[in-house]
């Protein structure tokens, strides 16, 4: 009897801590200022490889994400950062949008509009769930991001995040973070 309960409390303890260990698996990512930005990879809009550890740490990184490739929301905030990165030159800034969208689909939407910065395809939704970044959508022919948008500094830590990003606002908004960034030598 006393090995019985033995056994018992010992698978109990098991399956507790394979049960706690899920649940950290499975929490929400939640960054914040100052944390360290996750590594990433995806595939860029010519369909090359991209890896942060090729670019952050060597300029401030804008990343961005947008819900869907040619929808009115997600094209002005795409045009505006476009048309601002007369801006954002002379500031060691490189611009990245991602959405859950395929390459070919970024390719047409940035021939479509001449968008002059990244955009890398996240089908599966791992970069944004990498930065806790909200699916909206999440088949598995279909990955919607919330609109979320990140400035990794030349360090590699998050200097900023936005969770309730007004589109046709965005721009402007990191544009004044670069700056205040910059201002503080950071």
């Amino acid at each position: 009897m006393l090995r019985f309960l033995s056994l018992t409390l010992c698978a109990a303890l098991l399956a507790a801590t394979a049960m706690t260990a899920y649940a950290d698996e499975t929490k929400p990512v939640d960054l914040k200022v100052g944390d360290k930005a996750p590594k990433f990879a995806g595939d860029n809009d010519e369909g090359k490889a991209w890896k942060s550890d090729d670019h952050v740490g060597k300029k401030i990184i804008v990343l961005y994400f947008y819900p869907k490739d040619m929808t009115p929301g997600c094209t002005k905030q795409a045009c505006t950062y476009r048309d601002m990165q007369k801006d954002f030159t002379g500031k060691d800034v490189e611009i990245i949008g991602v959405s859950g969208d395929s390459v070919e689909s970024h390719q047409n939407f940035k021939s479509e509009h001449e968008l002059n910065f990244t955009l890398l395809a996240d089908p599966k939704g791992e970069i944004a769930k990498a930065f806790g970044v909200k699916l909206l959508s999440n088949s598995p022919d279909s990955i919607v991001t919330s609109r979320w948008t990140f400035i990794i500094d030349d360090e590699g830590k998050i200097a900023y995040k936005n969770d309730k990003v007004d589109a046709a606002k965005d721009p402007e908004t990191v544009l004044k973070v670069i700056e205040e960034l910059e201002a503080k030598g950071g």
